[in-house]
């Protein structure tokens, strides 16, 4: 089993914690009291308990470390280096649908590059977790992206936008573009564990517009541990911030992000 460092156990411990109270809650989903924050966005007590247990564990383990969260947005901590990047339960509308698919994604950014990552899904037990020069990994297991070389042999996954969300005509081109060239295209609903499946090689790919850093900022370092590549759509390294990403093993992500590119340019 790979050595943990102190850094990475904290994070495990916080996410396990947290976990206990969104399992119990998705066996009782129908009961949950959930409220909107917009068209289709959904926010539960569920959501609101995990990251609160998840500030509390990580302030208790770092305190003097800052904090963006999605639902309590940014926290300033007296060490301006370090600040950790929350998402307590990605893929809340599967949560709230009874749908089994959702993670807890915790992220540490140090000097504004993504040092540790920790997603975990509970109802399966599935922790992957990464350090920067330290590998990804799954529970125990080391982590490879795939060997798939082949476009037509290739299968990646993307979210769709929704309703109140923009891009929706771009991303049907996007989407019919990469169909015609690969084995298949997947939406599952929960951004960390896309980025999380490209680290261990069941997807060779993923893309996404309109997300939000704290969606991707584990993923990040996974997908990079094992091996990939992550950028912005059009090459760049500010995906945190302009709210798009292209994460792709080697062999895919310059193809991938051709006819993503072609396909927005081919209505310019």
């Amino acid at each position: 089993m790979a050595l943990r460092s102190a850094l990475i156990n904290v994070m495990i411990a916080a996410a396990q914690k947290a976990a206990r109270n969104l399992v119990r809650d998705f066996g009782e989903v129908e009961n949950l009291q959930v409220s909107r924050k917009g068209p289709a966005d959904f926010v539960s007590t569920a959501d609101k308990k995990a990251e609160q247990t998840l500030h509390a564990e990580l302030h208790r383990a770092r305190p003097d470390f800052g904090f963006i969260m999605e639902e309590a947005g940014v926290i300033e901590g007296p060490d301006n280096s370090n600040r950790w990047i929350i998402d307590p339960l990605d893929g809340t509308t599967n949560f709230l649908h009874g749908i089994p698919h959702f993670a807890i994604s915790i992220a540490l950014e140090r000097d504004r590059d993504i040092l540790a990552g920790v997603i975990y899904e509970p109802i399966g037990d599935q922790m992957f977790w990464a350090e920067k020069g330290q590998g990804a990994h799954l529970n125990g297991k080391r982590l490879r992206v795939s060997a798939r070389s082949r476009l037509d042999d290739a299968l990646f996954a993307t979210g769709i936008p929704f309703k109140g969300t923009e891009n929706h005509e771009p991303f049907g081109r996007q989407l019919a573009a990469v169909m015609g060239e690969c084995a298949g295209v997947r939406r599952f609903g929960a951004a960390a564990l896309d980025m999380a499946y490209v680290a261990a090689g069941r997807y060779e790919g993923y893309w996404e517009t309109g997300i939000n850093a704290w969606d991707i900022a584990a993923g990040v370092v996974l997908v990079r541990e094992a091996g990939g590549f992550v950028t912005e759509i059009d090459g760049g390294r500010k995906f945190l911030t302009r709210n798009n990403i292209l994460a792709a093993t080697p062999d895919m992500h310059g193809p991938l992000g051709d006819i993503l590119r072609k396909s927005t340019k081919a209505r310019d």
